[in-house]
């Protein structure tokens, strides 16, 4: 139990890390993310916010699990439409898989928080 816990903690540290990098990069670089790829200003402010705003709670060790389920549902969600628009904005193959290979990492992540917790592997609720 102690080394799934450990692996827990060293990814989500990461991960969380990798997505405090992700608002960073889009603030520095407003003109990739609004030219190239076609979003609006003020979607790129509100993915930075999310993003920081996740990255801590999963951070925080008093977080419930819950909680920590959904801001990974988020990062997933936010993955899958980073890796749908590279690839409809002509980015090439393995800037637009980077996005694709995170999600797995997510999903990882998702399956050590629900065996440190003993949970079945479905996102419901507990059976009694």
């Amino acid at each position: 139990m102690k080394n799934k816990q450990l692996y827990y903690w060293i990814l989500t540290g990461l991960l969380s890390f990798y997505m405090l990098f992700a608002a960073w990069f889009a603030e520095t670089h407003q003109a990739e993310f609004t030219g190239r790829m076609g979003f609006p200003a003020y979607f790129r402010v509100e993915l930075t916010i999310a993003k920081i705003i996740g990255a801590i709670v999963l951070l925080i060790p008093q977080t419930s699990q819950r909680i920590r389920e959904w801001v990974y549902v988020g990062f997933c969600i936010c993955m899958i439409s980073a890796f749908i628009a590279k690839c409809s904005s002509g980015y090439g193959f393995m800037e637009a898989a980077q996005p694709a290979i995170s999600l797995v990492f997510f999903l990882l992540v998702i399956f050590l928080l629900q065996k440190v917790n003993n949970l079945p592997y479905k996102l419901s609720e507990k059976q009694s």
